[in-house]
């Protein structure tokens, strides 16, 4: 296994960050703002997350997807706390991330690396999407936000 920065030059696993987030508009944008790093096994992209610079001295993780037939492996959390890393190691003092408010798996994961919530983002999934998404039979409305001190 082996994660490190997706080069200029590769193709940008939208499959995988259509996982996450399923606006390809979306997902385009923030991964021309920020920095896109993926998980490799034999050559082989299985995961990947993207960090942007929000404010001075923050990051924020906008997405983080595994290939579901890696799920439930610790591929999450590999790239969570890869991603706590790089933000240390490129000076930042505080890293943020966000989840819808159905996204159960996702808090229980960002919080067993040491986030904490801060705030909730009403209706982000209403006025951001045209369609409506649901997960674990729930709407995703609203936004659940995180972050972590340095």
């Amino acid at each position: 296994m082996n994660i490190r920065v997706l080069n200029k030059n590769e193709t940008l696993p939208l499959d995988l960050l259509l996982l996450a987030d399923p606006s390809e508009k979306l997902v385009r944008e923030y991964v021309s703002r920020g920095q896109c790093y993926i998980l490799e096994n034999d050559g082989v992209v299985i995961g990947t997350y993207v960090l942007i610079v929000t404010r001075p001295e923050t990051v924020e993780i906008v997405n983080v997807a595994v290939n579901e037939d890696y799920h439930g492996n610790g591929f999450g959390k590999q790239l969570v706390l890869h991603a706590i890393e790089m933000a240390k190691q490129q000076g930042y003092k505080t890293i943020e991330i966000g989840t819808g408010n159905s996204g159960v798996i996702q808090l229980a994961l960002y919080q067993k690396c040491g986030f904490r919530m801060t705030s909730i983002d009403r209706d982000f999934f209403l006025r951001h999407y045209d369609e409506q998404i649901f997960e674990n039979g729930i709407q995703v409305i609203d936004m659940v936000r995180l972050s972590q001190d340095l």
